[in-house]
This record gives C-alpha cells, sequence and structure tokens, in this order.
C-alpha cells in the first residue's frame, strides 16, 4: 500500500493538539495535485471543521516544493464538459472550503508554487515562504488560464497590475519580489520555515478563539467575493442563539403564538 499522500500531524506546541500541519505528500511529482490528493484534502477540512479543540492550520509541502499545480496528465485527459464538471467545480468547491474554514490557515511555502499549487495557497489567510521558493501561474504558456481562482485571488492580493503582469506573462517571481508585492508576508531560510510557521500557528492558536475566528469572517466579509453569504451565516448563528429563537421554536411545537422580547 502506499504512503498516504497529505499527512495530518498535529503539532504539540503547549496547545494540545490546537495546531494541526498538513503537508502536501507527494514529492515525487512536486505534489502536483491529483484526484486522490483532492480527495484526502476534502475529507481533512472536514475533520477540521468538525473538531473545536483545533485553533490554527499550517499548510505546506514535502520535499522541495509546496506544489507544482493541477497533475497536468490527469486534466489534460478530460472532455471540456467533464473538465468543467469533475476538475474546475470540484477544485473551486474545495479551495473556497479551504479559504473558509474556521481557523485561520498559514500557507509555509516551502518551494515553487506555481499554477493551482499558489491558487492553493491564495486560499491560506497567511503566507510565509522560503527564501527560495518562487511563484508563477503559468498556465497561458500551455495554451490555458487559471482554474482554480487565480485570476480572481491574486489580483485583490497583489492588485490588477500585478496579477495581470503574472498571469499574462505566465513567468515566475522569486521569493524577495513576492514579499515586495505582498504575495508573502515574510520570508525565512529553508531549514527555519515549518518552525516559524509552527510559531505563527502556536501564537494564533493562544488567541481566544471565538474572537479570532469572528475576526477571520469579519475581514472575508470585507473583501470583494461573496460577502452576503458570510454574513447570512455569520446572521443567521447570532439569531440562533438568542432568547427569542428559543421562544420560536417552543412555540411552534407548543402551536402558539410566539411572545418575543427582543432579546
Amino acid at each position: 500500500m502506499s504512503a498516504p499522500r497529505i499527512l495530518v500531524e498535529p503539532a504539540p506546541i503547549e496547545q494540545g493538539g490546537s495546531v494541526v500541519t498538513l503537508t502536501l505528500n507527494r514529492p515525487d511529482k512536486l505534489n502536483a495535485i491529483d484526484s486522490p490528493m483532492l480527495d484526502a484534502l476534502d475529507q481533512i477540512l472536514a475533520d477540521i471543521e468538525r473538531d473545536p479543540k483545533i485553533r490554527a492550520v499550517v499548510l505546506t509541502g514535502a520535499g522541495r516544493a509546496f506544489s507544482a499545480g493541477a497533475d497536468i496528465k490527469e486534466w489534460t485527459a478530460l472532455a471540456p464538459l467533464t473538465f468543467s464538471r469533475v476538475w474546475g467545480q470540484r477544485g473551486h468547491a474545495l479551495f473556497d472550503r479551504l479559504a473558509a474554514l474556521r481557523p485561520p490557515v498559514i500557507a509555509a511555502i516551502n518551494g515553487i508554487a506555481f499554477g493551482g499549487g499558489l491558487e492553493l495557497a491564495l486560499c491560506a489567510d497567511l503566507r510565509i515562504a522560503s527564501t527560495a521558493a518562487r511563484f508563477g501561474l503559468p498556465e497561458v504558456t500551455i495554451g490555458t488560464v487559471p482554474g482554480w481562482g487565480g485570476t480572481q485571488r491574486l489580483p485583490r492580493l497583489i492588485g490588477a497590475g500585478r496579477a495581470k503582469h503574472m498571469i499574462f506573462s505566465g513567468q515566475p517571481v522569486d521569493a524577495a519580489r513576492a514579499e515586495a508585492w505582498g504575495l508573502v508576508t515574510d520570508l525565512v531560510d529553508p531549514e527555519a520555515l515549518l518552525q516559524r510557521a509552527q510559531e505563527l500557528a502556536k501564537s494564533i492558536a493562544g488567541n481566544a478563539p471565538i474572537a479570532v475566528q469572528a475576526a477571520k469572517r469579519l475581514v472575508d466579509a470585507g473583501l470583494p467575493t461573496s460577502p452576503a453569504a458570510i454574513l447570512e451565516g455569520d446572521a443567521g448563528a447570532m439569531c440562533g442563539n438568542t432568547d427569542d429563537a428559543a421562544e420560536g421554536r417552543s412555540s411552534f411545537l407548543e402551536r402558539r403564538p410566539p411572545r418575543y422580547q427582543g432579546r
């Protein structure tokens, strides 16, 4: 049996397992993203969402790459309609799930982050990188375009002009330029990257988790993505825990008019 392509390792950094490290573990293929990896990541995210003890997540790659992107041998074999339904929509749903994950996510970018690999990193809340990392959306060089959010998330992060520079040229930028452009917030020597990411995750995990998670949602609600859906979920959660909500449920079950008190 082959080793799992994604490892989930609770990091016991004085937080009793509240920091989890996810490692893209397909180093022989530069952690290229294929269907089994998408399946594994989807299941892991579901597990994280159900575990209130997890307060921060570190996402990194095994070997010398964060991720070289979507596995070209897999997606190029698909017919256009199948590509859209099975590959494009599936990837978007998964990446949106990562971006909306309850605990903050830190991408520790240890090497190249190209194509879908960069798009995956863009879903993290914070990105720190090795000084040896490189970043690119090379899709136009093979006759296609970024397909998992790169044309939307990258401009919001670094501005339309710089995003167009990367997307239109298809050429990578180095770690220093990525930091100058705001693509990453911190550069670290390669051997210290994971430790730095886990220290940052530990710092976040040590703060009040409800406040941290509320702050994440407030920031995200102000971004030009789908703020209405985010606010709707928050409003539903808030209203569902009021005395009025309890009264509404009771009155329905008891078949009587509700007596709301506005609290």
